[in-house]
């Protein structure tokens, strides 16, 4: 038999290339189905066909063994299984194909995570007779987990159940039940016997209820040219190259999106701008071998106009099309290493061509592989999957994985024997974390707001008072809290409908897993704001204490709660009172730096211009000024 050369050569580079993974639980014949595809499209050298012909004769066996077409390393093979991710590349006059297979062994899941990263499309197999079993929802969950647009489901030994077509439309009704809540764009079924080459590359005649797609076909037919995104581009340094005084660039691999010539770009975490001066190819850098643009997944060198201060790990963007530059971010993560998490433990995090110490700061939830359901937080262990805060000792500039999965990926590495323990994908706070569903902007125009047949007109007349917003802000220990609390016992005493909103009470439940950086504390902030305003429209006031140290964010909030419910109190005290309040002495360690981003230390405050309210809380009693804010917000509510 002749066979095309796995690799791709010069008749058919100009083919488009589909990265696919398989994976699937033992035995389920992934082996097979590839040496398979393999076989029956030509893509076996044969000298290696021989080898296998004459270990079949040697066997006593008149059928060659087609999965010893993939399988690894000859220890792997003495033992009866395949340990590794084992990358393959074939073609046909269609499409060329790299193709990542994965074990199915459960404690090798962390390898089908590796191997479905970058993939465009997943065929997982299930075998006929045992149906959708926990591996199967697991490789599912994880493919979904890791934006894999496409899944082929291949029901497999297809011969063992008589071709039966009632147990094929058993086991696409138990996937698609279970597979409603993944949000994967594009499911296929295909019914296949590997073994005997039904369905995988030639149609088979043994069973005429299946008019569909072959494996092959399937795979040299689906589109993925609109997979790649070309928007927003990112371009990680890998390293400076400077051989002549002449020449300076920087050389890594475009993660998305497309630069030309002459665009002007923004460097990270400088925010230097440029322009770029020229696009080169590597290792022609003293040959001059320009491109006038470049798009995901090109490597190349690019030179800048101006000499700017750039290192490994820095990013070159577009000035408005900027990623998330931050510390703490929240993330949907596999573990994968032998022993469990410890959040006590600095990790190594790897993001593109940057790396910093990393914590786990905390963990919300664990995922019930069976049910996709949440369960009880706790250090996951090898194989489960959860959602975690993570934060770093530099930033990282983060995309939603969802949005972008070549920036929105990292990697953990135990910092003791340096083995990676963990895959991870960057969450959209504001964003839902369902694995595979992405409520990005284009799903926003989908979005219609449904008014109650209750209005906050009927609620406020049957109170008799207009629901406010009370928005005290000041430092730290200014007495925000004991005077909302205080105000909120008065109006409540006088029968109104009144509710007290802490920042500290918002970060263990709505807000958990925000940080303090500036960006953080505005998201904090949005959030508090909205909830306001529902309350409010429910007839209810609400009393905030919320250090919220800018005027721009404060503005914000009054945008979202409504102008004329927003009341704004400035509740002040000189810092050395606030200080001597401090119970938790969170001041004094602000001031050794054991505290970052601590408002009125090493944050600024900015003062309110024009409070509806300012009250002096180291001159003014508390009762005195309990009577002027609530004398403001009856005068305030009144119909």
């Amino acid at each position: 038999m002749s066979a095309a050369a796995p690799h791709p050569t010069s008749s058919n580079a100009h083919l488009s290339i589909l990265r696919f993974s398989t994976a699937g639980s033992v035995d389920d014949g992934k082996s097979t189905l590839i040496g398979r595809l393999l076989h029956d499209s030509g893509n076996v050298y044969e000298d290696h066909l021989a080898a296998l012909e004459a270990n079949a004769k040697k066997a006593g066996s008149t059928r060659v063994s087609l999965a010893l077409l993939t399988d690894g390393l000859k220890a792997e093979r003495e033992q009866g299984i395949t340990i590794d991710v084992a990358y393959r590349y074939f073609a046909t006059p269609r499409r060329r194909f790299i193709l990542a297979d994965s074990p199915g062994h459960v404690q090798y899941t962390r390898n089908m995570a590796t191997g479905a990263s970058t993939v465009d499309l997943t065929i997982i197999l299930v075998d006929a007779r045992t149906g959708v079993i926990e591996q199967t929802k697991r490789h599912a969950f994880i493919a979904a987990l890791l934006g894999v647009p496409r899944i082929v489901l291949a029901v497999n030994k297809m011969d063992l159940a008589d071709y039966s077509q009632d147990r094929f439309d058993e086991i696409v009704a138990d996937f698609t039940e279970f597979s409603a809540k993944l949000g994967v764009r594009e499911i296929k079924f295909i019914p296949v016997s590997a073994l005997e080459g039904d369905n995988v590359v030639e149609r088979s005649g043994k069973m005429p209820w299946y008019g569909g797609e072959t494996v092959l076909e399937h795979l040299e037919s689906v589109y993925i040219a609109g997979d790649q995104n070309l928007v927003d581009f990112r371009f990680p340094v890998q390293y400076v190259l400077n051989p002549t005084q002449d020449f300076r660039g920087y050389a890594g691999t475009v993660s998305s999106g497309v630069i030309r010539a002459g665009e002007e770009v923004v460097v990270l975490p400088s925010m230097k701008r440029s322009t770029v001066k020229a696009i080169v190819v590597p290792g022609r850098e003293m040959r001059g071998e320009k491109r006038q643009e470049a798009s995901s997944r090109d490597a190349i060198v690019i030179q800048l106009s101006d000499q700017l201060d750039i290192s490994r790990g820095d990013m070159i963007v577009r000035p408005k099309n900027v990623p998330r530059a931050t510390t703490q971010f929240d993330a949907m993560m596999v573990w994968l290493g032998d022993t469990p998490m410890d959040t006590a433990t600095r990790y190594i995090i790897r993001h593109s061509t940057r790396e910093a110490k990393a914590l786990i700061s905390n963990i919300d939830y664990r995922i019930d592989i069976h049910t996709l359901g949440r369960i009880e937080a706790a250090p996951l262990v090898p194989n489960e999957i959860g959602r975690v805060s993570m934060s770093t000792t530099t930033p990282l500039f983060l995309d939603p994985y969802q949005k972008n999965r070549a920036t929105g990926n990292f990697i953990l590495i135990d910092p003791v024997t340096f083995l990676t323990v963990s895959a991870g994908m960057v969450i959209d706070r504001g964003r839902s974390d369902a694995p595979g569903v992405d409520q990005g902007e284009e799903t926003d125009h989908n979005l219609h707001h449904e008014a109650a047949l209750v209005t906050t007109a009927e609620r406020e007349a049957r109170i008799g008072r207009k629901a406010v917003t009370i928005w005290m802000t000041g430092l730290s220990g200014s007495g925000k809290s004991t005077l909302a609390k205080a105000v909120e016992r008065t109006l409540f005493n006088d029968q109104l409908p009144v509710f007290f909103l802490d920042g500290d009470n918002l970060r263990t439940g709505l807000n958990k897993g925000l940080g303090f950086t500036r960006e953080d504390r505005s998201e904090n902030l949005r959030r508090a704001a909205e909830v306001a305003k529902l309350m409010n429209q429910a007839g209810v006031t609400v009393i905030c204490a919320f250090i919220s140290p800018y005027a721009e964010e404060r503005k914000r909030c009054r945008q979202i709660v409504g102008e004329e419910r927003f009341l704004e109190v400035h509740v002040s005290a000189p810092i050395e009172v606030c200080e001597k309040r401090d119970p938790h002495g969170l001041y004094a360690k602000a001031r050794k730096g054991e505290i970052k981003n601590f408002t009125g230390v090493s944050d600024p405050y900015e003062v309110p211009e024009d409070p509806a309210l300012r009250i002096d809380t180291s001159t003014a009693s508390l009762e005195r000024s309990v009577e002027e804010v609530v004398a403001l917000a009856l005068s305030r509510s009144a119909l």
